[in-house]
């Protein structure tokens, strides 16, 4: 041992520990929470400060000094480095991968910090006093001017973009005319607006009384409100409660495609004190909302899922908007629940948490039912609007023409007759799910996974979904040379054609992945869709949730068999609220809204009770279900991943994961090791090792035990080898 003043740094390795540099001999030692450059292996890597000490377990010829403090302050304070530190124990993470995730990329590179000034515009005197008329054949352009107004007459263009969409050719034609101007943004706090803000039904003001009440400590809150029932004005109204208090706000979203209209009702309300945050910005872009959320100059931060490591300091009240989706959980490197760790995050704070859903997890209701949480209901929709009405249309022996059942097509006909918009819902991307020889068989099968490769007509492109393989649609069959190719069950791509064929000269507006993949693509559909330039929507679960359009009445529900007979035990969780979320587009205007939900298991009880009884029953008995075999929330899992090439090399290491563990395991259930739901995936071999336990207690401390057994396995150098803590996906 070392008895010398040492800097354990956290470096972005897959080894669980932290490194012990000497202090560097040209520079000021740094602390705990600045960025350093050392020297690692053959190069150099840029890592964090976690610690000082007063030894190190190496002999100090084997220690070598910090290269480069990069700077001047700590970026993370003490509070930001324990709450990084328990994610780390909490998921069984290298902790220096870990710290990296609280970083824009940028920094993590170790780069220096950009200059905190940001570029934006302002109006000019012109632009400032311009009659609303002068611009009524530009609609863009006045759509600008309208909201620079708004926002005082100025605005960062991220903050622009991020309210209104892609406006870079608008505001070039406003400069233009000379009525705003490109300015640079000194690093100061954003400044408030007067928004008007609507009256709040009994409901709503009994929700922000209640989390207004426990400001200034920690209290976990679920606001279980139906589709359209206003709970963004109620985290509006606690935003403003926890800015009069001089404290921030930290609001999680789930998708991107969220985002801009939450920021657009905010900055309207908030003025420009914002941070957004999500993997669409640019590295800069990012950066200096990172920044602006650290150094306190924007207390309001909206971000997805990595948003919940972002340094806000004061922070007086986290919210979860949509926290029963599953975009919450990192699937991929560091496993992490976003909604799990806000509420630590909170309980670190010593702030409320408020957890938004039309349609709760069901561990949500659990901790409700424990007492964790205090539940507030809004039971109806804002502004008077009616609850759609949910039916159920077999499709048993039915005629369908690209999913579409005679009823359905009937539907949306009378729809359109009334002048009204019809949404058609289909979670499958794509023109086929597969293509098929009928003279021989052959189905396009994906050559590197255990799927199909789906057809995507508009590119000619088979294309599986798992691995991203493509390869262009063959004009004979592969196996026999036949011409006899046809495709096989319908797609978004093929159900947007068989409506534009059906209903003429009606606009049709597709919205998936595949429509969105432009920049600035998904604002400006969703600004057709507002304008009434499109009369039927047919999209995936981006058209599912969190989108107001008061125009549609009728939603179409495609294809949601599947969630009721899927391997995971939560596929008919999910399927009961994704269906909801989309049912919930319709009838959110003054007209009355109908939801149609094809299946050939009409009779099924969860779909049963899903339709007549409602979301809170349908909770009720999945949640029985539950109980009786332990699931979680009534039990812990952690989930033993490892794939390689050789299809027998994951197989054997969990099963010598499996004779490690057993002896060690009670009260621990080790189920497995089994090939995965999808055995073979972009040309790797996968099973799995489920552990369960009945606490979470006793599964930490035999994975504590286990981790470093496993990593002295032979057999666990020749595989590709994972952990994930609270598994939402047995995929």
């Amino acid at each position: 041992m070392t008895r010398r003043p040492t800097l354990r740094v956290a470096l972005p390795a897959p080894l669980d520990q932290l490194f012990d540099y000497l202090p560097p001999v040209a520079c000021p030692e740094p602390i705990p929470g600045q960025r350093v450059r050392v020297p690692f292996g053959r190069g150099e890597r840029c890592g964090v400060v976690m610690a000082r000490a007063q030894d190190s377990e190496l002999s100090v010829d084997r220690l070598k000094a910090v290269a480069a403090v990069l700077d001047d302050a700590p970026l993370l304070d003490s509070g930001d480095l324990g709450f990084l530190n328990w994610t780390a124990a909490y998921y069984h993470h290298p902790v220096g991968e870990v710290v990296g995730a609280a970083f824009p990329v940028t920094l993590r590179r170790g780069e220096p910090a950009v200059p905190l000034g940001e570029s934006g515009w302002a109006l000019t005197e012109q632009g400032a006093t311009l009659d609303a008329q002068a611009l009524r054949r530009a609609p863009r352009q006045a759509e600008v001017i309208a909201w620079l107004a708004e926002l005082g007459g100025r605005a960062p263009q991220s903050l622009l973009r991020e309210s209104i969409g892609e406006c870079a050719s608008a505001l070039r034609g406003l400069r233009d005319k000379g009525l705003i101007t490109a300015v640079e943004l000194p690093p100061e706090p954003g400044l408030p607006t007067k928004g008007v803000a609507p009256e709040l039904h009994d409901e709503q003001a009994e929700a922000v009384a209640a989390v207004t009440g426990a400001l200034g400590g920690y209290a976990g809150f679920l606001l279980d409100g139906v589709t359209g029932s206003g709970k963004t004005e109620v985290y509006l109204r606690l935003a403003e409660q926890v800015l009069e208090r001089g404290r921030s706000l930290l609001l999680l979203v789930p998708e991107i495609g969220l985002t801009p209209q939450l920021v657009k009702r905010f900055a309207r309300r908030l003025g420009d004190r914002l941070a957004v945050l999500h993997s669409g910005l640019g590295e800069r872009e990012r950066e200096i909302a990172w920044q602006r959320a650290r150094l306190g100059l924007a207390p309001v931060v909206i971000g997805t899922r990595s948003a919940v490591f972002t340094p806000v300091p004061d922070l007086g009240l986290v919210v979860v908007d949509e926290e029963h989706d599953p975009s919450f959980k990192q699937q991929e490197g560091f496993r992490y629940s976003a909604r799990d760790l806000a509420v630590v995050r909170a309980q670190r704070a010593q702030c409320p948490v408020v957890l938004g859903s039309a349609t709760p997890s069901l561990e949500s209701i659990k901790n409700v039912r424990d007492g964790r949480y205090r539940a507030l209901r809004l039971t109806r929709r804002a502004g008077g609007a009616n609850p759609p009405r949910l039916d159920l249309v077999d499709v048993r022996g039915q005629p369908l023409d690209a999913g579409l059942s005679p009823v359905l097509g009937k539907a949306i006909g009378d729809t359109l007759a009334a002048g009204q918009q019809a949404l058609i819902f289909l979670n499958r991307r794509g023109f086929a799910p597969v293509l098929s020889c009928y003279s021989c068989g052959w189905l396009s099968d994906c050559p590197r996974c255990d799927a199909r490769q789906t057809l995507h007509a508009r590119s000619g492109l088979l294309w599986c979904h798992h691995c991203g393989s493509q390869r262009r649609v063959p004009t004979t069959c592969p196996a026999c040379g036949s011409d006899q190719l046809n495709p096989l069950g319908a797609g978004t791509e093929r159900l947007e054609q068989t409506l534009k064929a059906r209903f003429d000269n009606v606009p049709v507006l597709r919205i998936d992945r595949d429509s969105t993949s432009r920049k600035g693509s998904f604002d400006k559909l969703l600004a057709q869709i507002h304008g009434g330039e499109a009369m039927i929507l047919v999209g995936t679960q981006m058209l599912a949730k969190g989108h107001h359009f008061p125009d549609v009445t009728l939603v179409g529900a495609l294809d949601v068999d599947g969630g009721l007979f899927g391997a995971d035990f939560r596929a008919a969780e999910r399927m009961a609220q994704l269906v909801l979320q989309v049912a919930g587009r319709a009838g959110r205007g003054k007209k009355p809204g109908r939801v149609l939900i094809q299946t050939r298991y009409p009779e099924h009880p969860l779909l049963q009770i899903l339709v007549h009884h409602g979301y809170g029953a349908f909770a009720e008995a999945a949640l029985a279900e539950r109980r009786e075999a332990l699931w979680p929330p009534y039990g812990s899992q952690a989930l033993l991943r490892a794939e390689a090439t050789d299809p027998d090399a994951p197989q054997d290491f969990l099963s010598a994961v499996y004779q490690l563990a057993s002896p060690h395991a009670d009260p621990v259930q080790l189920w497995g090791p089994v090939p995965a739901p999808m055995m073979r995936r972009a040309g790797r071999y996968r099973a799995h090792l489920l552990l369960q336990a009945n606490d979470r207690a006793p599964l930490h401390r035999i994975i504590r035990w286990l981790l470093p057994q496993i990593r002295a396995l032979k057999s666990a150098r020749k595989v590709r080898w994972s952990l994930d803590v609270d598994p939402l996906d047995l995929y």
